[in-house]
């Protein structure tokens, strides 16, 4: 997420931070490296300018540069305006008194508006939600159907009507929302590839009738400064609650992620973070900017393990590490959890890069990788499985011929397998304030 303007600004900070005495030449240096970074990654000019000025403002100050470590002191300066200018603090979804509450999804054609609703339906049921979605977009050849698939993937129910008039539509969607009891209605309305007067005014339309809780626009990050002109626009034509940031998850420059609530005063509320239909966070901009400035974002690497991780099972499985007690089977088991949280990258760049973690958000994963070991250990016998110890070369072959692997991946698998099982033996031991043994990730 936002990798090249992550590292550019950890290298423009790197040399400051470790400097026992800071000067104001000092400052001007790394700012002027800070000021190239934001620019490069497509972030509003006046908003960079503003950011930088006021980073120099509080990093001049006497605190500062009489402080044991001023270098330590600028990163902190650094990460609070980075929260300002996200946004300080996480904005929920206003939902209506009286149900059902509606959320218009509104934005430029291919934003992602239609996969991001159903990302959203999916987040809502999981918050305890009914909701149900319906198309307005009645021009975009098979809008209609798409909403319908996702619909079927995610099992939430979308409205079906033979009416292909937009407002008409979202009409007969809300009164079938609240007399069968749902409780929110999600509305994906069409995009244009530019902003008309034609949009807007059926946007407006559909506005005055629905009365939403929740106008949020759909703007694609990796359209930069274009995602921030049209939401522009939009919250000029339509007063936005919120943004929901799309495709974060791909090679963004990051500039309408930092310059969008600057520039619109409208919050930024979810990012979509990838493919998958749970593939979307909640929006806090503490730990975006913790991320950006390779701190890491632990709480949100715990929010996603709470989702896919059953407490009875974790329960049961530090039991058998206690015991020592930890076989290929729960080997493969646990890897399947992770694969559960997403794309390993994201993960891997939550945790902070320090200590025993430094380097991590630079790992290329494969996730074929993955599929390959659990297709190894799937070729072992349950008594192997239980038993690594007996795994001698003649069932290292026939293990390697039955899941269509070298050997050589079989002999790296085992040997990662016994690198965990020392690594958990030790921390059940209370064994964190030790060096941790070093291990070979597997991919």
């Amino acid at each position: 997420m936002l990798e090249s303007l992550s590292s550019k600004l950890q290298k423009a900070l790197r040399d400051i931070k470790g400097e026992g005495r800071v000067s104001e030449r000092h400052i001007d240096e790394s700012m002027r490296e800070v000021r190239m970074a934001l620019l490069e990654a497509d972030v509003n000019f006046k908003v960079v300018k503003d950011f930088v000025a006021n980073i120099k403002e509080k990093a001049l100050g006497q605190d500062v540069l009489k402080s044991l470590t001023p270098g330590q002191q600028i990163i902190k300066i650094v990460r609070d305006e980075l929260i300002e200018l996200l946004g300080r603090e996480a904005v929920g979804l206003q939902y209506a008194k009286t149900p059902p509450s509606v959320i218009m999804m509104v934005g430029l054609q291919g934003s992602g508006k239609t996969t991001s609703t159903g990302k959203l339906a999916r987040w809502l049921e999981k918050n305890g939600r009914r909701p149900l979605m319906v198309s307005t977009d009645v021009y975009r050849p098979a809008a209609i159907e798409q909403l319908s698939i996702i619909s079927k993937a995610i099992e939430i129910p979308a409205f079906e009507s033979e009416t292909m008039e937009a407002v008409k539509r979202a009409d007969e969607a809300y009164r079938q929302c609240r007399n069968m009891g749902f409780d929110v209605l999600l509305v994906d309305t069409a995009g244009r590839l530019h902003i008309d007067d034609q949009l807007m005014s059926e946007l407006e339309a559909l506005r005055d009738l629905l009365n939403p809780s929740e106008i949020l626009l759909v703007a694609d990050v990796m359209t930069g400064q274009d995602a921030v002109n049209s939401a522009s626009e939009f919250n000029r034509r339509l007063q936005l609650t919120g943004v929901l940031l799309s495709k974060m998850d791909g090679d963004a420059r990051g500039g309408a992620a930092l310059s969008i609530k600057a520039v619109t005063g409208t919050p930024v509320k979810f990012l979509g973070t990838g493919e998958k239909y749970d593939a979307l966070e909640v929006f806090h901009p503490d730990r975006l900017a913790s991320r950006i400035l390779g701190m890491g974002d632990v709480l949100s690497l715990i929010e996603k393990a709470e989702t896919a991780v059953d407490e009875e099972s974790a329960q049961q499985m530090l039991e058998k590490i206690r015991r020592d007690d930890f076989t290929l089977d729960d080997f493969r088991d646990q890897l399947r959890q992770i694969r559960k949280l997403g794309p390993l990258e994201q993960l891997l760049g939550m945790l902070p890069q320090v200590g025993p973690f430094k380097g991590l958000d630079k790992v290329k994963v494969d996730e074929k990788q993955l599929a390959h070991i659990e297709a190894i250990i799937n070729s072992m016998t349950p008594q192997e499985r239980a038993q690594y110890k007996i795994i001698n070369g003649s069932r290292r072959k026939r293990i390697a011929q039955g899941s269509g692997r070298p050997v050589s991946e079989v002999n790296r698998l085992l040997k990662q397998y016994i690198q965990t099982r020392k690594m958990m033996k030790q921390m059940s031991k209370g064994f964190f304030g030790k060096k941790l043994p070093k291990l070979n990730f597997p991919f």
